[in-house]
């Protein structure tokens, strides 16, 4: 199951930094997770330092 940015993203990049994928990029009001290429590995979960990202 994919990880999904909800609502309350604060655009830092944490969580891109953190995807050994490259699965989350800059979109247009918020970073956005490709669920295509999300392995469900959580490493941008754990990083996210508003609690924005969980799994879908």
């Amino acid at each position: 199951m994919a990880f999904v940015i909800s609502d309350s993203c604060v655009s830092c990049g944490a969580c891109a930094a953190q995807c050994p994928v490259g699965a989350i990029s800059a979109g247009d009001s918020q970073y956005e997770i490709d669920k295509e290429k999300c392995i469900s590995c959580g490493a941008c979960a754990a990083q996210c330092p508003v609690s924005a990202i969980s799994e879908e």
